[in-house]
């Protein structure tokens, strides 16, 4: 591995896991695209489709774990939302993790690009004003979360997301939880959809761990970074931020698919 080579995983590591954790993410919708288009740009050989998501799943594992942490005093986490959506999640992050092995690597992306097209979609419906409820207020249909949460869990795992970026305008706009407390508990969520994922991954041959070290690194630096500014940031500049670049990485895929 060349230094253009380090520099180049390393920052794309960097910008996906400080946007996961000031977005309540788990950086894979930044990274999936980062990684299948920007190598080649300088120069590097390009990842396969598989690469990328085994990469992604791992990336996703840490940068959450730095995520959480930071999260962890916050008192914003809902411990109940966590249970009902997180055993879901990572119910459907293994099936789906384990299945994509049979896929095309264009079948792989068009999955990818589904997912972006509908959260970015749903981060745009203008919902009800929430954020004056407190943590103690929050309710929500557990079983309808439950069911998302699987749905979430079987394309996530299938692209090696742990699923934040669609978990986040499903908890803000069906479920109706407030931003703060869907930032801090998506987060876990996220971390534990990747766990499924990213066994899933690994046990299918569908991870390379150079590059992964190299990611991994980066968010373990730039995820707690984000989260602390994540913190500081106006609730509506946080939307419009997670709604512009899930639209953004979506037409990018859809672009790439159809060229």
């Amino acid at each position: 591995m060349d230094i253009t080579f380090i520099m180049t995983i390393f920052l794309i590591g960097f910008i996906g896991s400080y946007i996961s954790g000031m977005l309540g993410i788990g950086g894979a919708i930044i990274n999936y695209p980062l990684l299948l288009f920007v190598p080649p740009i300088f120069g590097l050989a390009a990842f396969s489709a598989h690469d990328v998501t085994g990469i992604s799943a791992v990336q996703v594992l840490f940068a959450s774990i730095g995520g959480v942490w930071s999260y962890r005093k916050s008192g914003h986490v809902n411990k109940t939302l966590i249970l009902y959506m997180g055993i879901s999640v990572l119910i459907g992050s293994m099936l789906g993790s384990f299945g994509s092995r049979e896929m095309s690597e264009n079948g792989v992306n068009i999955v990818y690009g589904v997912l972006a097209l509908i959260a970015a979609f749903m981060m745009f419906i203008p919902r009800k004003r929430m954020d004056q409820v407190t943590k103690e207020q929050v309710s929500f249909n557990k079983w309808l979360a439950a069911i998302l949460a699987l749905l979430v869990g079987l394309g996530a795992g299938i692209v090696g997301a742990g699923g934040g970026f669609l978990i986040v305008p499903i908890m803000l706009i069906v479920l109706r939880i407030p931003t703060r407390v869907t930032i801090a508990s998506s987060l876990a969520i996220t971390l534990i959809s990747s766990i499924g994922a990213t066994a899933g991954k690994i046990t299918t041959g569908q991870v390379d761990f150079y590059p992964t070290l190299i990611i991994v690194a980066a968010s373990l630096i730039a995820a707690p970074i984000g989260a602390m500014v994540g913190k500081k940031m106006d609730v509506k500049v946080l939307q419009v931020l997670l709604a512009l670049l899930i639209l953004a990485t979506a037409v990018k895929t859809w672009l790439g698919i159809m060229t």
